[in-house]
C-alpha cells in the first residue's frame, strides 16, 4: 500500500493488518514512517514489512516493485493510497510536473509493475477525488511546469482524471485474469492534503472547515469496503464513494478521445525512461 503512514494510510494499514493480512507498507520516507510502524506491528501483530519509495521517480518505482517481486509471489490487494497537492510549481526527477508524476504516472508504473504477481481475486484499489471532474488531458500533459502556468486545483484534478482512465482501461484489459481495479473516492477529508501553505487560511480551515468534513477514519472506509468487502467481489471498473458504486455521468469516463491520447503519451514517457511494461 502506498501512503501506508498518512492519515488514512494508517487506518488502511490498520485495518488490513487487523485482519490478517501481511502488508506492505510503501512509504515516501521510511524513518517518517517508522513511528506508524512499530505502533500497528505492536497494536495488532501482524507481519508489516516497511519499504521506501518515491513514487515521482520511476527508476525508484522499478526498483522498488522488482524487490516486492523477489520477495513475495502473490499479492492480494494494492492500495495506491499516496497522493500529493503541490502548494508551488514542482517537477520530478524525471522532469514531470510532480502532482501528475506521483498521483497517476507512479501508481500507473507501479500497479503495472506489480502486475505479474497478481491473479485472479486480486483486488486493486487507487484513490481518487470529486476534482477529477475538473480534469482535462491534453497534449502537453507530461511537460514540466513553472510558476507561470502551475495551477494546483486543475493540475491535482487531471491527476485523478488520468488515474480514473488507467482505472477503465485496466479492468477491461483484466477482466479475463480475474483482477479487480476500481477507485475510491472518500470525499473530502480533513487530512493534510488540504492545507494551502498558508498559515492564516490553514488556521481558519482546521477553526471552521475541518469539523464540518470527514474524518479520516470516515474517507478510508470508501477504500477498505472496495478492497475487502465480499459484496464487491467480482466488481471492475467502478467508481466507490460513501462505501458504495456510484455510476459517474458519461462525460466524465466516456471520453476516448482523451483516454487514447493519455494511454499512447503514458507509453511514451515510459519509453522515454528505458521503461518497458
Amino acid at each position: 500500500m502506498t501512503g501506508a503512514d498518512g492519515g488514512m494510510g494508517t487506518i488502511h494499514t490498520r485495518t488490513l493488518a487487523k485482519a490478517g493480512y501481511d502488508v506492505i507498507m510503501a512509504c515516501y520516507d521510511k524513518e517518517v514512517a517508522r513511528p506508524t510502524y512499530e505502533q500497528i506491528r505492536q497494536e495488532t501483530g501482524a507481519n508489516l514489512f516497511l519499504k521506501q519509495v518515491d513514487l515521482g521517480n520511476l527508476q525508484d518505482i522499478i526498483r522498488f516493485a522488482n524487490e516486492v517481486k523477489e520477495e513475495f509471489s502473490s499479492l492480494q490487494i494494492l492500495l495506491n493510497n499516496a497522493g500529493v497537492l503541490c502548494h508551488r510549481a514542482r517537477n520530478s526527477a524525471n522532469d514531470i510536473e510532480y502532482t501528475t508524476a506521483v498521483n497517476y504516472l507512479g501508481h500507473y508504473t507501479l500497479t503495472n509493475a506489480l502486475l505479474p504477481i497478481m491473479g485472479r481475486g486480486t483486488r486493486v484499489v487507487s484513490m481518487v477525488s470529486i476534482a477529477y471532474i475538473l480534469g482535462k488531458i491534453r497534449s502537453d500533459y507530461f511537460e514540466p511546469t513553472n510558476e507561470s502556468k502551475f495551477n494546483r486545483f486543475t493540475t491535482y484534478g487531471n491527476s485523478k482524471r488520468a488515474l480514473y482512465y488507467f482505472t477503465l482501461d485496466a479492468a477491461e484489459a483484466w477482466k479475463d485474469r480475474g483482477i479487480c481495479i476500481n477507485v475510491a473516492d472518500p470525499d473530502i477529508v480533513s487530512t493534510g492534503i488540504i492545507r494551502q501553505g498558508n498559515i492564516v487560511v490553514d488556521k481558519l480551515c482546521d477553526w471552521f472547515f475541518r469539523p464540518c468534513i470527514n474524518t479520516p477514519e470516515e474517507g478510508a472506509a470508501t477504500m477498505l469496503a472496495a478492497a475487502l468487502n465480499p459484496e464487491f467481489e467480482g466488481v471492475t471498473g467502478a467508481y466507490f464513494k460513501k462505501c458504495k458504486v456510484k455510476k459517474p455521468k458519461k462525460k466524465f469516463y466516456n471520453n476516448i478521445q482523451e483516454r487514447t491520447l493519455l494511454r499512447e503519451m503514458t507509453q511514451e514517457v515510459l519509453r522515454k525512461n528505458g521503461i518497458e511494461l
